[in-house]
């Protein structure tokens, strides 16, 4: 397959600095000869490449966006967003590993708690020398967060946890875990708060998700709280109802947002590639109209995304980007990057579900981001409550 040099038709390029240009091509080489050579195989395995952690920290791609002082490169949003697309060009697994450490576990503990939270955390986890998770999805309890059941309930020295969370990534390797429970309080801080939780406290258990059939390449487990003894200090102190957790995701959702649009490329990289190169009835297929317009309705898709992720980091770089925004940014992307995949997936014929090609691993991750952190509907909604005014939860 020809060398990956990006796909850009509409000179985005040209609109980036040369700090986010020199970004995008050391993440992109790294993705090349460290990722790429080893991903097929660890997919196949079920397995995520944890020994890639300590050169994703050297890159500096876990919390770019905080500041130096707690060992991060206090790097703009568009970089973030690039760093996650070319992460996701490589696998959606190892994107949602450093999106989690970054925008799940170390954007709260910097954005909800304390000085002392943030000095014994975010250096350990920006280097890579701790693993977090984030505890908010419930088994029985996705789209509606407000519903969660798992309870921190105060007693003389602190807290009391109990509760299952479901579908929690690096839950299994994690060192420490940022939960979300219902507290019961009163006042101005009501209902839900969260709290640091190193995982050898006693009580606290993860197991695997069995069954998966979408991000192998991925650790996603069950962690469980049997009456976990917390101390005061583990509450992060400006955490207060469902407004935190959410003020979370939405810093997840807009790395996903560039995430998948990397994905997109490889597979249109892999499709152009292949379709210049396999022979049939006489000549290339990238000869044959249906794939020409294939590949030009993949093109435009990824074009219009890459717009999209533009502008929407530039005004989060400004100050003024919306949850909302970011949910339109969501929504539109992965459906496009899913419809991609699957795409480039056929014309790849019979070979595109052979592991030594990529479009079928990323149309299978894909359907996890598609759910994942806001499913497609729930975004819809979203959407249109904005619009009306009107809400259909």
């Amino acid at each position: 397959m020809a060398k990956f040099e990006g796909i850009d038709f509409y000179d985005i390029d040209a609109l980036l600095t040369e700090e986010e240009r020199m970004i995008r091509d050391t993440v992109r080489a790294w993705v090349d000869e460290r990722l790429m050579p080893i991903i097929g195989k660890a997919y196949i395995d079920r397995r995520f490449p944890k020994e890639l952690i300590p050169e994703l920290a050297e890159l500096g791609v876990l919390g770019p966006t905080l500041p130096e002082e707690y060992g991060c490169a206090a790097l703009n949003n568009v970089s973030y967003g690039i760093i996650m697309q070319e992460l996701e060009r490589g696998d959606s697994g190892v994107r949602s590993f450093a999106s989690v450490q970054g925008a799940l576990v170390m954007y709260p503990i910097y954005a909800f708690g304390s000085e002392a939270q943030k000095k014994e955390w975010l250096p350990k986890l920006a280097a890579g020398q701790a693993i977090g998770c984030f505890g908010l999805t419930e088994p029985d309890y996705g789209s509606n967060p407000a519903g969660m059941i798992t309870t921190a309930k105060q007693t003389k020295d602190g807290w009391l946890l109990n509760g299952t969370k479901m579908w929690i990534t690096n839950g299994s390797m994690a060192d420490v875990a940022v939960v979300w429970a219902q507290t019961g309080e009163i006042g101005d801080v009501k209902g839900i708060r969260g709290f640091v939780v190193p995982k050898n406290t006693p009580g606290f258990s993860a197991k695997d998700q069995k069954g998966k059939l979408s991000l192998l390449a991925s650790d996603t487990s069950e962690i469980v709280f049997q009456d976990v003894a917390l101390p005061a200090d583990a509450v992060l102190p400006e955490s207060g109802g469902l407004k935190s957790p959410l003020q979370c995701l939405t810093q997840a959702r807009y790395g996903i947002t560039w995430g998948v649009v990397g994905a997109a490329m490889a597979c249109f990289h892999e499709a152009l590639s292949y379709s210049k190169e396999r022979v049939m009835f006489g000549g290339p297929i990238g000869g044959k109209q249906i794939q020409q317009v294939r590949l030009a309705d993949i093109l435009t898709s990824i074009t219009q995304a890459q717009l999209l992720c533009y502008r929407l980091g530039r005004l989060k770089d400004e100050g003024t980007m919306t949850p909302q925004q970011v949910s339109l940014a969501k929504r539109a992307n992965v459906d496009m990057a899913t419809n991609v995949a699957r795409e480039a997936r056929r014309l790849l014929g019979g070979n595109g579900i052979l592991v030594e090609y990529h479009s079928m691993r990323h149309m299978a991750n894909l359907e996890s981001v598609y759910t994942y952190e806001g499913t497609h509907d729930v975004h819809s909604l979203i959407l249109g409550q904005t619009l009306t005014g009107i809400s259909a939860f």
